[in-house]
């Protein structure tokens, strides 16, 4: 992946206190400037709007209850059919969304150290420097204090954890309870802030965050009783033997009957999300303002549905990496009739994307790349860092080569300190590897019990190698 040679920051050792007088200094003075050209759409006076709407552990599969969603994205867009997260857990997603970085590179590694987040490199504030309107409606980072503003965004409502119902929110810098259903309350205030785009002139950035369809999964009570379609699970469901596994997935206890309600769940909360879409969508058209607005919809991880009797995100199976991904602007020639695409996409190629369109050049190294282009990876790093010392039952660090036809993962010692830095021995500790075209739900670890020569001649030793690549770089 192509960096600039911007030295890294020092963040292992930054609190919030020092963290906060740092970002209130730079939001204060003028920082280096951006590079605004006039590429693409991004001409002087033609600059997009940028709305990215991310959901919250939605995996694939999950189209059925988001019509209105792919209607638009997809019918006046494209769907990008391999989108990935590079880190399947809240905080690091959104951190890469931000920055275009791996969580090596912007420091949350885990769901407990938000500050670590340079807020220099974000495409937040490349866009506000640059002169874009921004706001933020939903959840923000995991941790993250709800009395703190989020840096470089003129308004937001912020909310604070996952309550569905008379949540609490930082609203423009007061905390305080709203009642309602908190993705008709996120809706509310992203679409009042949408309105003053008919007398605002300034291009704007809109980041929406609803709390679907994370646990506990509340729907909105019109949806709660909604029959969802009849669900058969797949081969990874209920998997008869999983010796080949590690030892936490060897003793999760998710079942097919289990994996029905928590998809029903999220199933209905995220039709309220397709109604807030919606909205955005008939706001845009009335403010016209649809073409020339860059729509950006993902998830921040995947989700198993008991693939492998787990549960959850934070392990490297496709279900919990993979997400869907859909992008539209008609201006920029991802308009109707779009085809889908097929590359390797993954949520450190927003902020490449979004600058690309806004005609900006970011002044920090970034690992992602604009999908505008015709950028193609052939493969994918994904890694993990377990949050503090290992407990039985959650899964160790680890670090994932991840193509279209194979997966070769290892599992190391490490985990998060009080820093959310790494520590640890390092020493491998179990790897997996699968090949995606035969056995595309995982079921077969080929390096369980494997010989030398078999692993020589699955090509392990330069799969281990371009992984310890990718983790050095």
């Amino acid at each position: 992946m192509s960096r600039n040679t911007e030295p890294p920051r020092d963040r292992s050792k930054l609190g919030r206190r020092e963290f906060l007088a740092g970002a209130a200094a730079v939001a204060a003075a003028t920082a280096l400037p951006l590079t605004v050209g006039a590429g693409g759409a991004a001409a002087a006076g033609a600059r997009p709007n940028i709305l990215v709407i991310l959901t919250d552990d939605q995996p694939k599969q999950t189209e059925w209850a988001t019509p209105k969603t792919v209607d638009w994205l997809v019918g006046h867009g494209v769907r990008f059919t391999s989108g990935h997260v590079t880190t399947p857990l809240c905080a690091p997603s959104r951190s890469s969304i931000f920055s275009g970085q791996y969580a090596h590179h912007h420091g949350v590694r885990d769901n407990g150290h938000p500050y670590n987040l340079d807020q220099h490199d974000t495409v937040q504030r490349a866009l506000h420097q640059a002169g874009y309107r921004t706001g933020l409606f939903g959840k923000y980072l995991n941790a993250w204090q709800p009395a703190d503003n989020p840096p470089h965004f003129d308004e937001w409502l912020l909310s604070a954890p996952v309550v569905y119902n008379d949540g609490q929110y930082n609203d423009n810098g007061t905390v305080h309870t709203i009642p309602g259903y908190s993705t008709s309350v996120i809706r509310d205030h992203a679409l009042a802030f949408l309105d003053k785009a008919a007398t605002d002139p300034r291009p704007w950035f809109a980041f929406v965050a609803p709390k679907a369809s994370h646990e506990p999964n509340t729907p909105e009570p019109k949806y709660a009783d909604t029959v969802v379609p009849v669900w058969n699970g797949r081969p990874s469901v209920d998997e008869a033997d999983r010796s080949d596994k590690p030892e936490w997935i060897q003793n999760s206890t998710g079942t097919l009957a289990t994996a029905r309600q928590l998809r029903a769940r999220q199933l209905r909360t995220l039709l309220s999300v397709d109604d807030a879409v919606q909205a955005l969508h008939d706001k845009l058209a009335a403010l016209g303002q649809l073409d020339n607005t860059l729509v950006i919809y993902l998830g921040d991880n995947g989700y198993t549905w008991a693939d492998h009797g787990w549960s959850k995100k934070s392990v490297p199976y496709l279900p919990s990496v993979e997400v869907p991904f859909y992008v539209s602007w008609p201006a920029g020639g991802l308009g109707a009739g779009s085809p889908a695409d097929h590359r390797i996409v993954a949520n450190i190629d927003l902020a490449p994307t979004i600058l690309d369109a806004a005609g900006i050049t970011p002044d920090w190294a970034v690992d992602g790349h604009s999908l505008l282009g015709s950028y193609s990876r052939d493969h994918l790093l994904v890694e993990y860092w377990e949050q503090g010392v290992h407990q039985a039952g959650r899964p160790h660090t680890w670090a994932s080569y991840l193509s279209k036809t194979e997966q070769y993962t290892e599992y190391y010692k490490l985990h998060t300190d009080a820093n959310g830095q790494p520590v640890g021995t390092g020493a491998l500790d179990f790897r997996e590897y699968y090949d995606l075209d035969a056995d595309p739900y995982q079921l077969v670890n080929k390096l369980y019990q494997a010989t030398p020569a078999q692993e020589q001649a699955l090509g392990i030793p330069a799969l281990a190698a371009a992984l310890a690549a990718h983790r050095a770089a």
